[in-house]
């Protein structure tokens, strides 16, 4: 792999961060290694969602940009007569993603190599070669010969169990390769946000927050949301992209390279129509490509954070990415490069007159 460049030894950082929800303490330090320097005051809320705060205008509307810290993985749940480890999925998995896989299981001695373990097709008969497994049957050897030995190993119920995928810049250098895009590039994009407006004027408080939870149901952008109290928010996540075999534009019509997408609706959230339209009216002033975008079957941070105290004027941003939700995913760094671009330029206007405008909108 060529030599990273400061921007792709971030994400490297993030995506090779352990975090799944309810431990995200490792991507949350790594978070706010590169938030800190940009920042005005970082803290975080009680449940461990990261805040980072730079103001502008102190009189100004309060903005909250933010992605979430943790990724979708698994939970021990109990170790067998033999060692082996079965688990709670925590986020959603499909079970056809998942046997063969590698795992690191993180115990607080610390971290044990496991692969889900998976049948020879040799012994299957074909009824058992079409049926997908039921994640209930999955097991995980982490080559203890006994549940004593995996005890002594240190895992134990209630540890954290993580995809294991190492950051990988592709043969084409603006396509990446990782897990855990979902969401550490939302991470990233708040990061580089509080990074570009540095030393600019902005008429307002910027909020760059990495939240907890949010695969289990938009958790730390609630407790987070509250603290901040936003006058506008914007949720920052991937999006699903449908540039590849076996998907049809009614699917998902959005393709890598081609701009951040505008979601319109999704599962926990109509976006707000004046907040879409300034964002719209930025992307094309400034010519920053976009794409529209809707998920029926799923939310985003903006989903609580727009319910927020007396309500929030909300939009999620999405990078659109191949493969989420298993062990790798693919994106184009022009879309986060991109996306950074539109949010900075959208905080630079968000006065208080044009957020009041947004609001009646």
């Amino acid at each position: 792999m060529a030599k990273l460049d400061e921007t792709l030894t971030m994400l490297k950082d993030l995506t090779d961060a352990k975090g799944i929800p309810g431990n995200e303490k490792e991507a949350r330090e790594v978070m706010e290694k590169y938030l800190q320097p940009q920042a005005d005051e970082v803290f975080t809320d009680n449940l461990g969602s990261l805040i980072g705060k730079k103001t502008g205008d102190v009189n100004g509307p309060k903005i909250m940009v933010a992605g979430h810290l943790d990724e979708i993985g698994f939970m021990v749940t109990r170790i067998d007569k033999d060692g082996f480890v079965y688990f709670q999925t925590v986020g959603g998995w499909w079970n056809q993603v998942m046997l063969a896989q590698r795992v690191t299981i993180v115990t607080r001695k610390g971290e044990v190599t496991g692969v889900i373990g998976s049948k020879p097709p040799h012994i299957l008969s074909a009824e058992q070669r079409k049926k997908p497994v039921d994640i209930k049957d999955m097991f995980i050897d982490i080559g203890a010969s006994s549940k004593e030995e995996a005890q002594e190993f240190g895992v134990k119920p209630g540890d954290s169990i993580v995809p294991y995928f190492e950051f990988t810049q592709m043969k084409n250098e603006k396509m990446l390769l990782a897990k855990a895009w979902d969401n550490r590039i939302g991470c990233a994009i708040a990061i580089e946000v509080l990074k570009q407006l540095k030393d600019q004027n902005h008429p307002n408080i910027v909020y760059g927050v990495g939240t907890i939870q949010e695969e289990v149901g938009l958790r730390g952008a609630k407790t987070s949301a509250n603290a901040i109290q936003p006058d506008i928010g914007f949720g920052v996540d991937v999006g699903i992209a449908g540039d590849m075999p076996g998907v049809s534009d009614k699917d998902a019509d959005s393709k890598l390279g081609k701009g951040p997408q505008i979601i319109l609706y999704d599962a926990s959230m109509i976006s707000h129509k004046g907040v879409r339209d300034f964002i719209v009216d930025t992307a094309d002033e400034h010519n920053i490509p976009y794409q529209y975008a809707s998920i029926a079957g799923g939310g985003t941070d903006s989903g609580s954070i727009h319910l927020t105290a007396n309500g929030v004027p909300s939009l999620s941003i999405t990078i659109a990415t191949r493969y989420i939700h298993s062990h790798a995913a693919i994106l184009h760094r022009d879309d986060f490069e991109n996306a950074v671009k539109l949010i900075v330029e959208a905080i630079k206007k968000l006065d208080s007159d044009k957020v009041k405008e947004i609001t009646l909108a």
